[in-house]
């Protein structure tokens, strides 16, 4: 349910960024994309489970929040440190079930793990790690607006 939630709370960030009172369209481009990325990433374990004989058994997602302002940091860079964060643990959830199957030396989940989603995660990682380095330089206000630009 990781990979779900973090498509959910990019989604809802999508429908922030979006609103005509926030109006930065290449942040909400931006987390429509990640909100997609998510989600097939969530779709890939459930149907390699699923080819495996597996059961999928979906759990229910907490309703992320709608508000992602930020008196100190602005919106924007608020965001960018929320999904590095969550980007971090779902590295941190596929490193533990890499561990398991390593363990239980099951080769072929260990290869699709390293061969379909932990690069991906990592680049994942740098791409909002590198975003909030650039958000905390340029600053809240016409920084922030300028910076949206480079990401339509």
């Amino acid at each position: 349910n990781i990979e779900y939630n973090n498509s959910y709370v990019y989604h809802a960030l999508y429908a922030y960024f979006d609103r005509d009172n926030v109006g930065l369209p290449g942040f909400a481009a931006y987390f429509k994309d990640a909100s997609v990325e998510e989600r097939e990433h969530a779709e890939m374990l459930m149907e390699y489970q699923v080819m495996r004989g597996g059961r999928v058994i979906l759990g229910p997602l907490g309703a992320p929040p709608s508000e992602f302002d930020n008196a100190e940091k602005g919106d924007a860079l608020h965001a960018a440190s929320l999904a590095l964060s969550l980007e971090k643990l779902n590295m941190d959830k596929l490193l533990e079930l890499h561990a398991i199957a390593d363990e239980a030396n099951d080769c072929q989940l260990v290869d699709f793990l390293e061969g379909d989603l932990l690069r991906p995660q990592a680049e994942s990682i740098d791409e909002a790690a590198r975003m909030v380095t650039k958000l905390d330089r340029v600053g809240k206000g016409h920084g922030t607006w300028a910076f949206d630009r480079t990401l339509e």
